[in-house]
């Protein structure tokens, strides 16, 4: 087992198996705690005061709102497993993976959930494919250290949902697509055989994109969802961030719909998105091939060749710009307010 901090009581571990693993903690990982404190895990967050299931020392499951302290040591999001004590988190263990988008302050990154196995690429296909949204919310799932899965959804309002599925494939290669529908039960099953224990999943999708109606389909749950018209009326509007502990035995995260400006883009997220187009890059002449009509270019070729669609190469250099802006951003923002100073104050005229 991962050994994350020390001074572990065993007896509490054998006492509170259950009610951990109902959490998402596996055997193959094991975050310590000094016996005197308890371990938890976060379902929500409520601004000072989180929400967190734990165990106590009897092994009995506990649902607690807790206080922390302004200066713990990581900013709590859910899914993250925390140090308690007297209802009161000490401290935010490591995590092993982080969905993250950029704050709306527009300088830091937001940490949106943690701990993530699975990312459920959520996309409606009742409206066609939004091909634009599904490779923005790959490069962020595949950013985030999570497996990622595509869930087109809404399959019983699409003729061509077959084909859409192919399409699908195409655009995010390598990674499984699942075709469903909430209303008929179509792909119900098989997503919830990706949902087993030992799994935390998210759903990563637009607003409307049916995300709820996919929960109430795999639990039989009664949240609330309104029919979204095509204004946008009655959309149903998930507001806070949630875990659910499914029958399946896996663990579920539903967040906010997210929008094309909140993402965030990684150099390691658009090269697993776009590994099509990094693999030819790997062909090209010279080495650092900006794949912008250099000489010997194994991607401008396949573009010509019809092997590559020229859609797809757009997107990728849209998303490498957005990147190299986001980097740009964060080194300045990562100045201190000295270098920042110095770079505004003009230099004195020469005598």
């Amino acid at each position: 087992m991962t050994d994350r901090t020390a001074n572990f009581d065993p007896s509490r571990l054998a006492r509170c198996d259950d009610v951990y693993r109902s959490l998402g903690l596996t055997r193959d990982v094991s975050f310590n705690v000094d016996a005197d404190y308890e371990l938890g895990r976060v379902t929500i967050v409520h601004g000072a005061r989180v929400e967190v299931i734990a165990c106590d020392g009897a092994g009995r499951e506990v649902q607690l709102l807790c206080t922390f302290p302004s200066e713990i040591n990581l900013r709590i999001v859910t899914g993250d497993w925390v140090v308690l004590k007297d209802d009161h988190v000490t401290r935010v263990l490591p995590r092993r993976s982080t969905l993250r988008r950029p704050d709306p302050n527009g300088k830091d990154v937001q940490i949106l959930a943690s701990n993530l196995d699975l990312v459920l690429l959520v996309v409606p296909i009742d409206r066609g494919l939004n091909i634009r949204m599904l490779e923005r919310i790959a490069v962020m799932a595949f950013d985030s250290g999570a497996r990622p899965v595509i869930i087109l959804t809404k399959s019983d309002e699409a003729d061509n949902a077959q084909e859409l599925s192919v399409v699908a494939h195409v655009v995010v290669p390598g990674i499984e697509v699942l075709t469903t529908s909430s209303r008929s039960g179509v792909g119900i099953e098989p997503l919830r055989a990706q949902l087993s224990e030992g799994v935390t999943a998210v759903m990563l999708g637009p607003s409307g994109a049916g995300k709820t109606s996919l929960l109430n389909a795999l639990e039989g749950r009664d949240e609330l969802t309104l029919r979204v018209s095509r204004g946008g009326e009655g959309r149903h509007a998930t507001s806070t961030r949630r875990l659910y502990r499914l029958a399946s035995g896996g663990v579920l995260l539903d967040i906010p719909g997210i929008r094309l400006v909140d993402l965030l883009v990684g150099q390691d997220g658009v090269e697993e998105a776009f590994a099509d187009i990094e693999a030819l890059g790997a062909q090209c002449r010279f080495r650092d091939c900006s794949h912008l009509g250099d000489l010997g270019c194994a991607v401008q070729q396949a573009i010509d060749n019809g092997e590559l669609s020229s859609q797809r190469y757009e997107s990728w250099k849209i998303l490498q710009s957005e990147r190299s802006h986001q980097d740009r951003r964060r080194s300045a923002e990562s100045l201190t307010s000295p270098e920042r100073a110095r770079k505004r104050t003009p230099k004195p005229p020469t005598p």
